[in-house]
């Protein structure tokens, strides 16, 4: 257990990946400060619980997710994730880069999604502690899911009062489009509570991309 100026960083295990799967050990690492605590896992950097404090002082869990490994191992919407190499769809899977074309696995109808068949979100990173908050690393080889090069990646969540970061930084030995997000579906009054939609968002945009049918921006 390590703490910071304002932040407590815990790590245990959360559980043992199936042996088809490589059979690793998923380790939980807990954030936590004086109005946030957030969960994650060295699977997938997966954000398995984010409680925030509410209005009236008491904790909510404000992200979907599942209490054991098993749900995770198992087909889900890519709830919490780092979705990698490219989040989003990719149309037909293909893409150009110095004048040489690539063809991708097609996992979502016609096109590519968040990586293919075995994205970001279903290996295990190597988690280094940090004073407020934890970096996960991982080298995705040249040829992985399709994509050109050899891919370091770091992903690195920290924790300072009520703000939760999420920095991303890739290194490539090779030109290959890259595109991180985190996956993690919120629901703001909590765990526990109804479904989302009577809530409301507003945002700032002044432009959006409409999309086709196969959910690829029409441009």
């Amino acid at each position: 257990r390590l703490r910071g100026a304002m932040t407590e960083v815990k790590r245990e295990v959360f559980g043992q990946m199936p042996q088809e799967e490589g059979g690793g050990v998923v380790e939980k690492f807990i954030l936590k400060s004086n109005s946030v605590k957030v969960e994650i896992l060295s699977l997938g950097c997966i954000i398995v619980a984010l409680e925030m404090k509410g209005r009236d002082g008491e904790f909510s869990d404000v992200v979907l997710g599942f209490d054991t490994l098993e749900g995770y191992t198992r087909k889900h919407p890519f709830f919490g994730a780092v979705v990698g190499r490219v989040a989003n769809r990719i149309a037909k899977g293909r893409f150009t880069v110095d004048n040489k074309e690539y063809q991708l696995f097609l996992n979502n109808g016609p096109n590519s999604l968040h990586g293919g068949a075995k994205g970001f979100d279903k290996v295990l990173w190597m988690p280094q502690v940090l004073s407020n908050g934890v970096c996960f690393f991982r080298l995705s080889p040249d040829g992985e899911e399709g994509y050109p090069g050899d891919l370091k990646v770091w992903v690195t969540y920290t924790l300072s009062g009520r703000e939760l970061a999420i920095n991303y930084r890739a290194q490539t030995s090779k030109t290959t489009p890259i595109n991180l997000t985190n996956h993690a579906y919120f629901n703001l009054a909590g765990q526990g509570s109804r479904d989302i939609y009577d809530h409301e968002i507003s945002i700032e945009a002044d432009f959006y991309l409409p999309v086709d049918d196969t959910k690829i921006p029409t441009g």
